[in-house]
């Protein structure tokens, strides 16, 4: 089992690399094109908002509600009710967030007000503002039915589609800002034409696939439905525990905005940065694992779902660890090789690197959190988690305002971080307390193993990376040639001490 889940993670990890690669490159054309500027910061809330909503719908409340219930159906029941189920299901969902779209283009103006007061101060960065948020809003329509469309396919083993699918935002936004943005008065702008139309592309792109499947249905209104009943049962304990992790977000740009200009955008392209290997990792994992964790317990296998989420939790340390220290140790020639170019400049460069190092002390427990969540969910537990999260949101803000005068961004990425991490304990406190996991053997190997092969690692980096002042003398090819030879060298070396460690294939899979 743990071979075809190991073959799909990889999968869907190659599909994410892709997708983060060019996520990238939108960060520089942002970077070159934009910098940290008024009218970037603009542009991010603009799309931090959708992205807010997505989160809540598609990737949260949705989507860790209708897998667990879908994947139960999908192993009892015939391929006419699973069609009834998509069917009634995409009916209501779109009605809902067309509702949404409509009345979030209207009231752009208070949304901006409410994620970003402090642009209440700028009439003019506020307005710009306010009219890319017109233009980004309705892509939470489109995305959150791509992610109806993905939860199906995941649940029928078909992982790289929906894994691909985010490539196509990097796209469509490149190409809208080479080719639109010389064109406007607010270049800018351009970027926000370019997320309205990856989010229409992004959904036509799914449909093809679910035809294959069968699942290409026409949506049909289902409020009195017993599958949509059961499903909006279950997503409002999880919409409110992805709205605590959403209001801690929303929490930082609150704080941000009232910090000097650039400090948004700072937060911004040190996320990203962060998020590459999350997303490579921690959400290819926790994909694969939550319908197949589903599987096992709607089947009654508490073996199998106990080997599945221990198989799981060792790769989260195994990859987790070195991929946190890493990025802490190459912050500075990671924003020099990527950002520092035009517009962004050498003192762009060091504010990007500080919350960048904050925000990497968190990098794992942000992985482990998407696995741990993923063991509740499967079990349709959704309520421990959301206790939780509602603990990690406080105590996200208790140091959101303790060390914003300290620290100004960097103690808002260094807050997210913390708060990640007491919501690992919490969950695992809780995964214990459950009887819902017993660590299997091998445990002490691994983590005896990613703690020296990482340590000879960090030493290679710290040896062999020049300064950041180096890094920016030279030019684009130069730097990105360094930057991948010292990426390739960290991998190779931490691959091969692991195996003269005794780590071998066979300790990352197991046979059932």
């Amino acid at each position: 089992m743990s071979r075809r889940l190991l073959r799909a993670t990889v999968g869907v990890g190659l599909m994410t690399v892709l997708s983060r690669i060019l996520g990238l490159v939108r960060e520089i054309v942002f970077a070159t094109s934009f910098g940290a500027t008024a009218g970037m910061d603009a542009f991010l809330v603009a799309f931090k908002i959708p992205n807010f909503m997505r989160r809540l719908f598609a990737e949260g409340a949705f989507s860790q509600a209708f897998v667990p219930i879908f994947s139960q159906q999908y192993t009892k029941h015939d391929q006419q009710q699973l069609r009834q189920t998509v069917q009634y299901v995409a009916g209501t969902l779109s009605l809902i967030l067309f509702v949404i779209a409509i009345i979030g283009m209207l009231t752009s103006a208070l949304w901006i007000a409410i994620f970003a007061p402090g642009f209440l101060h700028d009439p003019a960065k506020f307005s710009l503002a306010q009219g890319m948020l017109r233009l980004t809003f309705p892509y939470i329509f489109f995305i959150s039915l791509t992610a109806l469309a993905g939860g199906v396919l995941n649940t029928f083993s078909r992982f790289l589609v929906p894994a691909f699918t985010p490539v196509l935002l990097n796209i469509a936004v490149i190409v809208m800002v080479w080719g639109l943005a010389p064109h406007l008065a607010h270049p800018v702008v351009a970027a926000a034409w370019g997320v309205l139309l990856a989010g229409v592309i992004q959904f036509l792109f799914q449909l093809p696939f679910l035809y294959r499947i069968g699942m290409l249905v026409w949506p049909k209104l289902g409020w009195h439905r017993p599958i949509v009943r059961r499903l909006v049962k279950l997503m409002v304990p999880v919409l409110f525990g992805a709205s605590v992790a959403q209001i801690s977000l929303l929490f930082d740009t609150i704080f941000a905005s009232f910090l000097p200009t650039g400090s948004v955008s700072w937060l911004y392209y040190s996320d990203r940065l962060m998020q590459f290997p999350l997303g490579i990792f921690g959400v290819a994992l926790s994909t694969v694992v939550l319908p197949v964790l589903s599987t096992h317990h709607s089947s009654q296998d508490q073996l199998a779902y106990n080997r599945s989420l221990d198989w799981a939790l060792k790769l989260v340390v195994l990859f987790g660890v070195p991929a946190a220290a890493g990025l802490a140790m190459l912050s500075g020639p990671l924003i020099s090789a990527l950002f520092a170019y035009r517009h962004f400049n050498r003192f762009d460069v060091l504010m990007s690197q500080h919350s960048l190092i904050a925000f990497s002390f968190g990098l794992l427990f942000f992985i482990a959190v998407k696995v741990l969540v993923s063991a509740f969910y499967a079990r349709q537990n959704m309520k421990t988690p959301v206790k939780i999260a509602a603990v990690a949101m406080l105590t996200n803000l208790f140091f959101n305002a303790i060390l914003i005068g300290p620290l100004a961004h960097v103690g808002l990425a260094l807050a997210t971080s913390i708060s990640a991490m007491i919501n690992v304990a919490l969950l695992v406190w809780f995964v214990f307390r459950l009887k819902m996991y017993q660590p299997c053997s091998g445990w002490r190997r691994i983590v005896v193993a990613t703690t020296f092969a990482t340590m000879v690692m960090l030493a290679m980096l710290g040896w062999l990376s020049p300064l950041v002042p180096v890094w920016l003398q030279w030019h684009l090819v130069t730097r990105l040639f360094h930057l991948c030879a010292l990426i390739v060298l960290a991998i190779g070396l931490y691959l091969v001490v692991l195996a003269l460690c005794g780590i071998r294939r066979r300790h990352l899979v197991f046979d059932e």
